[in-house]
C-alpha cells in the first residue's frame, strides 16, 4: 500500500501529531514500567499481591490510554509513529520505592499531557484540547493524588513486616 495524504486531516498540525506520537510512546513506556513492577511484586520472594494487582491494573490503563491516542491520531488524519521503549527497572528495595517511582512516572506523563495541551491550544485546535481535557487531565491528577496518599500511608506503616503486609492485604481487597 502506498501512503497518500489523508482526507480526514483538518486543522491538525505537524506539531500536534508529533506531540501525540510522543504521548503514545510515554503511555506505552509507563505501561512497560508498571508491568515490570507487577512482575516484581508477584515474585515468590516478594509476594505482595495487592501491589501486583495495583500495578497490573495501572499497566492496563496506560495501554488503554496509548490506544486512545493511536485511535485519535488516525481519526484526525495523522500517522502513528511508534518509538523504541527502553527496558524498565526490574528491582525495587521496598514497596515505598516502587510507589515513589510510580509517582514520578505519573507526574512525568502529566507534564507531557500539559505540554501537548499547550501545543493544541497554540494551534487553536479545539478538538484536541477537548480530547485531552475530557479524557486525561482529571484522571491524571487523581492518579497522582492516589499515589501520594499511598506513599504517606506506607511511610506510616513501615516498609517491612506486618505493616506493609496489612497494607498490601488492604490494597488487594
Amino acid at each position: 500500500l502506498v501512503s497518500k495524504p489523508c482526507s480526514a486531516r483538518q486543522n491538525f498540525s505537524a506539531a500536534a501529531e508529533k506531540a501525540l506520537n510522543n504521548q503514545i510512546n510515554a503511555e506505552l513506556s509507563a505501561s512497560y514500567v508498571y508491568r515490570s513492577m507487577a512482575g516484581f511484586f508477584d515474585r515468590d520472594d516478594v509476594a505482595l499481591h495487592g501491589f501486583r494487582d495495583f500495578f497490573k491494573k495501572a499497566a492496563e490503563e496506560e495501554t488503554e490510554h496509548a490506544q486512545m491516542f493511536i485511535d485519535y491520531v488516525n481519526k484526525r488524519g495523522g500517522r502513528v509513529t511508534l518509538s523504541a521503549i527502553g527496558a524498565p527497572k526490574i528491582e525495587w528495595a521496598t514497596a515505598l520505592e516502587a510507589l515513589e517511582d510510580a509517582l514520578t512516572l505519573e507526574k512525568d506523563v502529566n507534564e507531557k499531557l500539559l505540554a501537548m495541551h499547550a501545543v493544541a491550544d497554540n494551534d487553536n485546535d479545539a478538538q484536541m484540547t477537548d480530547f485531552i481535557e475530557g479524557n486525561f487531565l482529571g484522571e491524571q491528577v487523581d492518579a497522582i493524588k492516589e499515589l501520594a496518599d499511598m506513599i504517606t500511608n506506607v511511610k506510616r506503616v513501615g516498609t517491612e513486616g506486618l505493616g506493609i503486609y496489612l497494607f498490601d492485604k488492604d490494597l488487594k481487597a
